[in-house]
């Protein structure tokens, strides 16, 4: 394996600091870079942030209009749309550019103790909001909703004041001043709208530099994209209606709609753009994506008929407010796309006695990843569009050549994954004789991602809780494998007592246990590591009369099916240099068709339809991700392969290792070691009384004065009940350190 690059700076280890005292200097130089880096990147989000709320406001709309009259007049190519991009859209490509110099440069500023304890990350993880529509909700969470919802009533609010002193100074009939009002107004909700739309697509790119510098897994800015879908829908929906109803006023209602303007808004364009978001929003709303996810997610594809008719609605000038976001999430999407034309190498497919799918993939030895990771995972012969994310569960540390998953059977499209495997390990077991070649091909798995949170957050504490319902627990097993290995070779690992809560219906899901590779824990791990596994099942007031077979059960024979690769580097979470390569060349490359398309067509052929220009920005945008961009992620996928080659394996090589190590381990493993089945507690008929768990794990860990940190992975139902007593035992905690983070929480 090749080594990792070298950061640009180098973190401060005892190597460092040592070496900086010999010579007698301070290592003030990392520091004051991260500073530095963190100053430039605040202050430009800040004064960006202040520019949009500030927006409606008379001093602000005159400075704009004095830089936009000044940038016009003195012939730049750029012209109105160059300076409406740098105002609102140039700010986020600024920070994601520094954002990316700050990973590279720091590739291992992940949470500290000391940062465990600050304001801010007590903030991020506090729940204060648990009962509502909004599910959990941080502090942070609820002050962003907050400053949303002042920015909408004040942005509209000084909208319709002012229009109404506009129409009121003018001599026109009472009609009409209606109908002029209604079209001012329906004119504010799309720019809101648009404003808002800027943050729709930020937390949508799965592998996004702006995530993974704040620290938010896609699954929890998920959360975020919702929300403020709902919010950009329903200004979008009124500012159409506003129009529709001031037309229908005016007798036109057919002939303004279906109206194309080459200079001015092209009406039908926005009618089709919002006839296909609407369309998104109702199918996206939880019964309907509940009872009909195929209805939902297929229909979700018409974000794409969305975007280009909006652009065509509005132009290019008025679409550069939100084109910063959209080509960030472009940028997204295209790589997304190079990961996921790999297919992927099965390592084993199969069904576990309780009805649960496992799925081993190969994976390259760099691909990096930490034990919160999850993927999204396409099989072809189900849907060549569907992509479904699972939390893997097996740890960094169990393998460097695979990956693993394991996957409840709760829909189609589970349930026909499981009955593929399940006929196929059928007909394996009526012929021995049958070859693997038979099996290829059965299933055509691709990989994208591994995506989740960059810091690892399960290391941080001494003292941790994990809460699972039902498969919930996957996640947490390659938690508990990942310190286990950690424990067991002397690596940097703070957890010293760790508590399972663990959730279940019936007695079959507690095999799942057995998925964690590092099964029996040495006596030297267990004085290092105190584990305690609390299981409750639900639905059974009695053990089973074959209870102590339940744990010894083993899956079936797992099938392996050769797709031809192992899974692709190509992710925005990956390597730090090609990802900033790929962000600053497509970049220049937009920039750069943008200008020729402006000298050598624009102004040569005179174009000057609103739609035509924003056609060609939207297509400078796509040319410059797929051209040089393209040209970029090609010479990392012959990197990854080139790095791939130099620590080449096959399966018979792969399989005698892992012989080699299980037998060096059974030989060599100490007589009082414990498994994690023999660590399991199991309790029938009732559910964890969390008020009562917390407070006795508080005790044992050094009492009140201690820091818990809180995982849970399970139904909305149980992540509520655990947030709820997670603040109830900060507000009588007084001193301690509690925090939430979406579904995680640090007591």
């Amino acid at each position: 394996m090749t080594q990792e690059r070298e950061p640009l700076l180098k973190q401060n280890g005892a190597a460092g600091n040592a070496a900086a005292g010999a010579k007698g200097s301070p290592a003030v130089l990392p520091s004051l870079a991260r500073s530095v880096l963190k100053f430039l990147m605040w202050a430009v989000f800040l004064t960006w942030a202040a520019g949009i709320f500030f927006y409606p406001t008379a001093p602000v709309q005159t400075a704009f209009r004095k830089w936009a009259d000044i940038t016009s007049t003195e012939g730049l190519i750029a012209g109105l749309t160059g300076t409406v991009f740098l105002f609102f859209s140039g700010p986020i490509l600024l920070i994601a550019a520094l954002a990316y110099v700050y990973i590279f440069a720091f590739p291992g500023d992940h949470v500290q103790k000391k940062k465990l304890r600050s304001l801010s990350f007590r903030l991020w993880t506090f729940p204060v909001l648990v009962d509502g529509p909004l599910g959990v909700v941080s502090a942070v969470e609820f002050i962003g909703i907050v400053l949303f919802v002042v920015y909408i009533v004040f942005s509209m609010t000084y909208y319709v004041v002012d229009s109404v002193s506009f129409i009121s100074k003018a001599h026109l009939p009472p009609t009409t001043r209606s109908e002029l009002l209604l079209a001012l107004i329906g004119l504010r909700f799309g720019s809101v709208g648009l404003f808002c739309m800027i943050f729709l697509f930020l937390p949508v790119s799965r592998g996004s530099v702006l995530l993974r510098l704040i620290d938010i897994p896609f699954e929890h800015a998920t959360r975020y994209h919702v929300w403020l879908g709902h919010l950009t829908m329903a200004l979008f929906t009124l500012h159409g209606l506003c129009y529709v109803i001031s037309y229908s006023l005016l007798g036109r209602l057919i002939e303004e709609l279906t109206q194309w303007k080459e200079v001015g808004i092209a009406n039908l364009a926005g009618v089709i753009s919002l006839m296909a978001g609407l369309l998104m929003w109702v199918t996206s709303l939880h019964p309907v994506r509940k009872r009909f996810f195929e209805l939902f997610f297929y229909t979700h594809q018409l974000y794409v008929v969305f975007v280009v008719f909006l652009v065509l609605h509005v132009g290019d000038f008025v679409f550069s407010i939100s084109a910063g976001a959209v080509f960030l999430f472009m940028l997204d999407r295209f790589l997304r796309f190079w990961q996921s034309r790999a297919k992927v190498d099965i390592v084993s497919a199969a069904c576990r006695p309780c009805g649960t799918v496992e799925l081993v993939f190969s994976k390259p030895p760099s691909l990096r990843y930490n034990a919160l990771s999850f993927i999204f995972v396409q099989v072809r012969e189900l849907s060549f569009l569907q992509w479904h994310p699972f939390s893997v569960s097996s740890s960094p540390m169990d393998g460097r050549y695979h990956m693993s998953i394991l996957i409840k059977v709760l829909g189609t499209w589970t349930d026909t994954l499981k009955r593929i495997i399940t006929d196929v390990q059928e007909q394996k077991s009526r012929s021995d004789s049958e070859s693997d070649q038979s099996q290829t091909g059965r299933i055509t798995a691709s990989i994208e991602g591994p995506y989740g949170h960059e810091s690892p957050y399960h290391l941080m504490y001494e003292n941790l809780i994990l809460v699972a319902g039902g498969i919930g627990i996957s996640p947490f097993l390659a938690i508990l494998s990942d310190i286990i290995h950690r424990v067991e070779q002397g690596m940097p690992c703070a957890p010293r007592n760790v508590l399972v809560l663990w959730s279940v219906k019936k007695t079959s899901e507690l095999s799942l246990l057995l998925a964690v590779d590092a099964q029996s824990i040495s006596s030297s791990v267990c004085d290092k590591l105190h584990l305690d596994i609390q299981a409750f099942v639900t639905q059974e007031t009695d053990p089973p009369l074959e209870d102590g077979i339940v744990g010894d059960d083993q899956k079936a024979p797992g099938i392996f099916v050769k797709n031809g690769a192992a899974m692709s580097g190509l992710v925005g979470t990956g390597d730090n240099f090609w990802a900033a390569m790929y962000f600053a060349v497509s970049t220049l490359g937009s920039v750069l068709a943008f200008v020729l398309v402006q000298l050598y067509y624009v102004k040569r052929f005179n174009v000057y339809a609103w739609w035509h220009l924003g056609l060609l920005l939207l297509l400078c945008m796509a040319a410059g991700i797929v051209l040089p961009g393209g040209l970029v992620v090609l010479l990392w996928h012959l990197s990854e392969k080139r790095r791939m080659q130099d620590d080449r394996w096959d399966v018979d090589a792969r399989a005698t290792a892992d012989a080699e190590q299980t037998t060096n381990a059974a030989g060599g493993a100490d007589a009082s070691a414990a498994s994690l089945a023999a660590l399991r507690t199991t309790r029938y008929g009732c559910r964890p009384k969390f008020h009562a768990e917390f407070a006795a794990f508080a005790e044992r860990g050094g009492g009140a004065a201690v820091d818990i940190g809180v995982l849970v992975c399970g139904p909305s139902g149980l992540q509520a009940s655990v947030a709820r007593e997670c603040r109830s035992q900060n507000l009588r905690r007084g001193g301690a350190v509690f925090h939430f983070n979406s579904h995680s929480f640090d007591l």
